[in-house]
């Protein structure tokens, strides 16, 4: 067999050797922002923080491996790999006594290389993922199982040729599945051997279930004397979606499933301080945006200017959720949602709506704890106990706070629901978010959320 040739590892060198010049160009902009350099110009400070680079570098380097990373999530690596570049750095500099350089400049430093950092990941990324579009540095992979799985996969690595896959082809012993596949080269697994070691592949992927021993076993020797990497995907099932963590029960392998993200602590703490970061200087200024809003809401129409309705927390429980009033006062308001022209609204309550500005009595729930800045939006109860009973995983969305907007608003799913359809897309949007949750998604979903608001949205009524 022929030794597979590729410039793979020459990229990933150029990509890390690209890190060390962003780091590079990092410490030259913390000495020119700092007072005095933040005594960073030395030497020996600039070995140091070369070598405390190289743990980041290494724990890190699988950024510029994984072909199918959305931005965010290496966003998120960035800020890990400045987190332990820092702890490293004012370690060495306590090992070599080096007290000049003091934790501030070491963050200073942190900060402007996780931002530097970020760009070049982000933009290196862009650039091969262009690379690879016009042909080169792709991966060659076949998939053994032709069924719901092994289609999934075919799917997810065709959807963009900027990750770089090139199917070669599909086996599976099942003559009736094989005909189904158009448009792919498809044989028998018996023909596996002989493709992988002709076709150079670099990448098997199993579909097929692991019951079978002998076949799993043989494709994964195959794989190993081909000097294949051998990819094991379960067989796909719409009730085990999400994330798992690797386990054990004893010596037997289990995986755990982790609904979402916020179920960690770290993750509980991060959530919690952005809504407190956010609600609480709002509430301090509140006065401000709350009396002339309040006058408006008096001069149009009689009644309370706040509006309090209990709707359906975290884990199903209630709350009392706070709103101006934008409609007159009626006996309908807690079972029947508002539409574009309904009778019941002010035409100052209607501005409000609009603007969204009716929802700014939630930063008050938000600095109470019952809800967040962003999370699935909060219904009424009547409206959980309907749609409970309608709409699978509709209580999924309750395994969070709720927020003041969410993912669902910001892809248009807000405003009423007059069709059954616009509610399953708000629960699927908001269980999408509450299982990929992250600190910059969050981020994302404010930034939307106040574009969207100055430039209206015709659902918001």
């Amino acid at each position: 067999m022929k030794e597979r040739v590729g410039f793979g590892k020459y990229i990933r060198f150029a990509l890390t050797f690209g890190d060390y010049i962003v780091l590079n160009v990092a410490y030259l902009i913390s000495s020119w922002i700092l007072p005095d350099g933040g005594h960073l110009m030395s030497k020996w400070v600039w070995l140091i923080a070369n070598l405390a680079f190289i743990p980041s570098a290494s724990f890190f380097s699988g950024i510029h491996n994984d072909r199918i990373l959305y931005a965010d999530r290496v966003v998120i690596n960035a800020l890990q790999s400045s987190s332990l570049f820092v702890g490293v750095l004012l370690a060495l500099l306590y090992i070599f006594d080096i007290y000049s350089t003091g934790a501030l400049s070491a963050f200073v430093f942190g900060a402007v290389l996780f931002l530097l950092i970020s760009v070049w990941w982000l933009l290196s990324r862009r650039i091969l993922k262009r690379f690879r579009r016009m042909g080169f540095n792709f991966k060659r992979v076949v998939i053994i199982g032709t069924g719901p799985t092994g289609r999934m996969v075919a799917r997810e690595l065709a959807s963009d040729a900027g990750y770089g896959y090139r199917l070669m082809g599909l086996f599976d012993d099942d003559e009736h599945a094989l005909e189904q596949i158009q448009g792919e080269f498809t044989a028998p697994l018996a023909e596996v051997e002989e493709f992988v070691r002709l076709n150079k592949i670099d990448i098997i992927y199993y579909t097929i279930s692991a019951e079978n021993d002998e076949t799993i076993r043989r494709m994964m020797l195959v794989a190993d004397e081909a000097g294949a990497e051998f990819v094991y995907v379960p067989k796909y099932h719409k009730i085990i979606q999400g994330q798992f963590h690797i386990a054990s029960i004893g010596s037997m392998p289990a995986m755990t499933h982790i609904l979402s993200p916020l179920y960690s602590m770290p993750n509980k703490i991060v959530k919690r301080a952005l809504d407190l970061c956010i609600s609480l200087p709002f509430c301090l200024m509140s006065p401000l945006i709350f009396v002339p809003i309040a006058i408006g809401i008096k001069l149009t129409s009689p009644g309370p200017v706040f509006f309090k309705q209990k709707r359906t927390g975290i884990f199903g429980s209630e709350f009392v959720c706070y709103k101006f009033r934008t409609m007159k006062v009626n006996d309908e308001a807690d079972s029947l949602q508002a539409t574009a022209d309904d009778p019941r609204k002010t035409k100052f309550g209607d501005f409000l709506r609009r603007s969204s500005l009716d929802e700014l009595p939630q930063f008050f729930n938000v600095l109470l704890g019952s809800m967040s800045v962003v999370g699935p939006r909060p219904h009424m109860i009547s409206h959980t106990e309907e749609y409970s009973a309608l709409i699978d995983r509709y209580m999924v969305r309750h395994a969070v706070k709720p927020g003041i907007t969410g993912w669902a608003q910001v892809n248009g799913y807000r405003g009423a629901t007059k069709q059954l359809w616009q509610m399953e897309k708000r629960v699927e949007h908001d269980v999408w978010y509450i299982r990929n949750w992250n600190f910059f998604l969050d981020l994302k979903i404010i930034f939307l959320t106040m574009f969207n608001s100055i430039r209206g949205e015709k659902n918001a009524y």
